[in-house]
């Protein structure tokens, strides 16, 4: 059975939120499309994502055996436990749907922190000969970046400004997610006019690329 993951980075209310209201409106689609996939969310501003200790790992990117974490404190092995559990959600779904807003030409701090935790040796990464490789091309996986910020880029100067954009697409490729898409709500402004008219943009966009979608 397939797994489509909704990730959101962003603490306002849907309703209010445009990438997370464009987002909302890809997911419906993706479920309009293919009604067998199973839906999950995660909201970085309401699940827990703990930070990284060092006591946490034997080497890089690698958790404590058991008798090692049987030695820490009581909250020290929930956290361990925690990031296990993220890392291993993300490696169970085959479609991933992210809504983050641009912040400072990145995202919001909850993003990066969940990042390392996903990043976990023998799960979604392994080191040959003292070099990572990704574990994540071992099936079809779509991931798909709802980003929303008040000016319109222009396509030229894009790669420079869009930072969080282009860092998310870079480590889902070393994990070994080759299909990556974005979804823009460029220009969203100052005005709920120019907010609404940029939602109604990018959703003019999702029925494509839901056709591009393989599972």
């Amino acid at each position: 059975m397939k797994k489509l993951l909704y990730i959101t980075v962003n603490s306002k209310p849907e309703d209010i939120s445009s990438s997370k209201t464009v987002a909302r409106r890809l997911v419906n689609k993706i479920l309009e499309v293919h009604p067998s996939i199973v839906l999950e969310e995660l909201d970085l501003y309401k699940e827990h994502v703990p930070q990284l200790k060092s006591c946490y790992f034997s080497s890089r990117s690698c958790i404590v055996d058991q008798e090692v974490c049987s030695k820490l404190t009581n909250e020290e092995q929930e956290e361990i436990g925690q990031i296990i559990k993220l890392c291993d959600q993300f490696k169970a779904a085959d479609l991933y749907v992210l809504a983050a807003p641009m912040w400072s030409l990145s995202f919001p701090a909850p993003l990066l922190e969940y990042i390392h935790c996903i990043v976990l040796a023998d799960k979604t990464i392994e080191f040959i000969e003292n070099k990572p490789h990704g574990l994540l091309d071992d099936k079809k996986r779509t991931f798909i970046y709802v980003q929303s910020s008040g000016a319109n880029i222009p396509w030229v100067i894009r790669p420079i400004l869009n930072k969080g954009l282009n860092y998310v697409q870079e480590i889902m490729k070393f994990l070994g997610i080759s299909k990556f898409e974005e979804l823009l709500v460029d220009g969203t402004g100052t005005t709920e006019i120019e907010r609404q008219e940029a939602i109604e943009k990018a959703t003019a966009k999702i029925d494509a690329l839901v056709e591009q979608i393989e599972l």
